[in-house]
């Protein structure tokens, strides 16, 4: 890893740059596969199935025999944790839920605020190295409170042409209404457009590498929208010389090992932290299983020593981090004023890997800065906000006036006849 000394402001932009590629070095390939399966369907998926996943499938649909058969693949002490973490992503999500909004907001006009779920809403699930079958809980779950009627998961298969059986067992549970096998871009295209087996969606939820971050952005352009560009995962960990240094790097690690686009950064205010940690990440790394994978991602990340708090939460905001660990002594400093997070782990014994699964709050995040503007998936995430209007005889003489006169001041004739033929029926 990386060490950086007190980096001068100017020098942040440079210092904090993902390891990705932009959306103009890959969207032309995004949009060649795009087009194919706008107007070949099924046959181009599959195509790209076989080239990218380099699988022959024979059919794209999951069947209720396979269902079946990953039932029993399932360990029960698997499916317990399963049911844990469902449970209580269940009771966070629901504590969402906002009761009808309604005010006169003068004697005879009254307006009032309802939530509608989104009807068709479509779910990627990552598989290949790491089969993310919690994120189908993450997403699901509120997609089931939201009242969507429709919810179609996507899934690259293996190479035997088959979906992991946690992601099927967990689909299965939380009531997923189609499981189609497929990845990537060809995931991503085919809920745009749809094809004779894969249904068009209304939004498009979930995580993936880079190609399908460009690809759900692309989606966009098609009349569809997405949670957010979620593309590799990051995490930035605060720390002094309170923190656990062998709970830093185990969380340094944990993100790391999801692949070797991700990020991860260590930023403190203890030059002896950050030393203690450096041979900690280098001590637990080399007995990972994914060691290969993480090392990867451990060359693009960095430990930086700044000199106090102040200047910590500047450059912490300025990252604007998918996933913040907080591990100082003025936690309540950083909790305050971080204002770019996708989601805040707070103290020692808050790993980043439960929110990941188990504690209820949501894991699919905004990364690459999008921090900033973005917020994670939440019950809202799979709802619209529609605004109604009820006005009286009363009400419309009340504001009656007020809109012909700004309708006559804009020019727009037909808007103020509209009232104006009200006021007269009733005078």
């Amino acid at each position: 890893m990386q060490k950086i000394y007190n980096p001068n402001k100017n020098n942040w932009s440079e210092i904090l740059k993902r390891p990705t590629q932009t959306v103009a070095d890959i969207e032309e390939n995004v949009l060649t596969v795009f087009n194919e399966i706008k107007t070949e369907g099924d046959q181009a998926v599959q195509r790209y199935t076989k080239k990218f996943d380099k699988v022959d499938l024979d059919a794209i649909l999951v069947g209720s025999e396979e269902i079946e058969e990953a039932k029993k693949l399932i360990d029960q002490n698997l499916k317990d944790a399963i049911q844990l973490a469902k449970s209580n992503i269940e009771k966070f999500h629901a504590a969402q839920k906002t009761d009808k909004v309604s005010i006169e907001t003068t004697i005879g006009v009254k307006c009032w605020q309802e939530k509608r779920p989104i009807q068709k809403v479509g779910l990627y699930i990552p598989g290949g190295t790491a089969p993310l079958f919690s994120t189908i809980l993450m997403l699901t779950v509120p997609a089931n409170l939201a009242g969507c009627k429709e919810i179609v998961l996507c899934s690259p298969p293996n190479k035997e042409g088959k979906i992991h059986p946690a992601i099927l067992y967990a689909a299965n549970l939380c009531g997923v209404t189609k499981i189609c096998k497929v990845g990537g871009i060809q995931a991503i295209a085919g809920m745009t457009f749809g094809t004779e087996t894969i249904p068009s969606v209304y939004k498009i939820f979930g995580p993936g590498n880079q190609f399908v971050t460009v690809a759900k952005q692309l989606a966009t352009k098609f009349g569809v929208a997405i949670d957010m560009p979620a593309g590799p995962s990051e995490l930035l960990v605060v720390a002094d010389d309170t923190a656990d240094a062998s709970f830093v790097a185990s969380d340094l690690l944990s993100q790391a090992e999801h692949g070797k686009d991700s990020q991860v950064i260590l930023v403190s205010t203890s030059k002896e932290m950050m030393n203690e940690v450096e041979k900690e990440v280098a001590k637990q790394l080399a007995v990972l299983p994914r060691k290969e994978i993480a090392e990867g991602a451990i060359s693009n990340s960095k430990l930086i020593y700044v000199e106090d708090d102040q200047k910590a939460i500047r450059l912490i905001n300025e990252y604007g981090p998918e996933h913040f660990i907080v591990c100082a002594k003025n936690e309540d400093f950083y909790i305050d004023n971080v204002t770019n997070a996708g989601s805040v782990f707070i103290g020692n014994y808050t790993p980043e890997s439960a929110g990941d699964y188990a504690s209820g709050t949501n894991h699919t995040l905004p990364t690459n800065g999008y921090a900033k503007q973005y917020s994670g998936v939440n019950l809202d995430s799979f709802m619209k906000s529609m605004t109604f209007q009820k006005i009286s005889k009363q009400g419309i003489q009340n504001i009656g006036k007020a809109i012909e006169l700004m309708a006559e001041a804009e020019g727009l004739q037909a808007h103020k006849n509209a009232v104006t033929l009200r006021l007269d029926s009733l005078k």
